[in-house]
């Protein structure tokens, strides 16, 4: 076996097993990940948390969100000069409560931003009760986000293969409230924009 086809199918279980029952990951991704440098996994990680909360971030007015679920992934038989590697996904849930008549808007907001920082959009999901974009970065860091159960929007970014190493837990400071256990709590802080049952004007009001 050829060490590009065993890359690409071990790229492919990283994507399985990160997807498996965790709401906010990414899915609909056809192609494999790719190594793009030898740093290692710890600093891929600390890389797609600055990702994050830089899209998190721009969104105004703010959202509140929390942390959740971060985990890490092996990459087979894939190695970078007789290293293991792995792969490791960072997730977000939104706690604002994000109205039917608000998603769309949020949504397109995200999308434009990862347009303007030359993101390429992978593929969307125009579903009314779940609608989501998935996009990547030059570098092949994976994003989405997307609509759960309640109308809760989750974030998700998974990285290539990189250089296995230990990987520490997100050190970048969300807004919301930590939560105990598996469970990701239902959204319930109001946000006089975001929550709203109308239709949403053209630009977000200023802050």
């Amino acid at each position: 076996m050829t060490k590009t086809l065993r890359c690409s199918l071990a790229a492919a279980l990283v994507m399985v097993v990160a997807g498996c029952g965790i709401p906010g990951t990414s899915w609909g991704e056809k192609e494999e990940k790719h190594v793009v440098s030898k740093m290692s996994l710890q600093e891929a990680a600390e890389k797609a948390d600055t990702i994050m909360l830089e899209t998190i971030s721009s969104v105004q007015p703010p959202l509140n969100w929390v942390h959740y679920a971060p985990t890490e992934s092996g990459c087979g038989d894939y190695t970078i000069d007789g290293k293991t590697t792995g792969a490791a996904t960072r997730r977000a849930a939104v706690m604002t409560v994000v109205s039917e008549e608000r998603r769309g808007n949020l949504l397109g907001v995200l999308e434009r931003l990862w347009k303007k920082q030359g993101y390429e959009i992978t593929s969307t999901n125009p579903a009314k009760e779940t609608p989501a974009i998935f996009a990547r970065t030059p570098e092949d860091f994976r994003m989405s986000v997307k609509v759960g159960a309640k109308g809760q929007v989750f974030f998700s970014l998974a990285t290539p293969c990189f250089i296995e190493s230990e990987v520490a837990p997100p050190k970048t400071k969300a807004n919301g409230t930590p939560f105990e256990g598996p469970k990701v709590p239902s959204p319930s802080v109001h946000s006089d924009f975001w929550s709203a049952s109308t239709p949403a004007p053209s630009t977000p009001p200023a802050l």
